[in-house]
């Protein structure tokens, strides 16, 4: 039998229906994003975290940026189906954004020019 344990990722001290104060979301992060609209240079405190190898190529890029907009697209309709009211409506806007940008990077595919082979075909990979 198991033993049931409390759920760590609930806090006993934040009640489950409380919402976050949006005001005191926005003085948290509005003076970190104003510095780095003032000073371009000064670098992003969390770009340490993901970093994107200097040689990829933009057809890589592109594909890999498809595919997260795909991901994005496929939650915020997963998360609307579970709202109501305004919340559902901000959720599908997401959705209508990512499946927006999706289309645009999947445009921008269309339109690169790949490299071509010997003969005017793309090449081939050996794998």
């Amino acid at each position: 039998m198991k033993n049931k344990t409390p759920d760590d990722t609930q806090s006993s001290d934040v009640p489950n229906n409380e919402t976050i104060d949006l005001s005191k979301l926005s003085d948290i992060t509005e003076p970190l994003v104003s510095a780095r609209l003032r000073n371009p240079n000064r670098p992003d405190p969390i770009s340490h975290v993901f970093t994107i190898l200097p040689d990829v190529d933009k057809e890589t890029l592109l594909c890999h940026a498809c595919e997260t907009l795909a991901s994005l697209n496929v939650m915020s309709t997963d998360l609307a189906c579970d709202l109501e009211s305004s919340r559902r409506n901000v959720a599908l806007a997401i959705q209508q954004l990512a499946s927006l940008g999706e289309l645009l990077v999947n445009r921008a595919l269309d339109i690169i020019e790949l490299p071509q082979g010997p003969h005017g075909t793309p090449p081939t990979s050996n794998a």
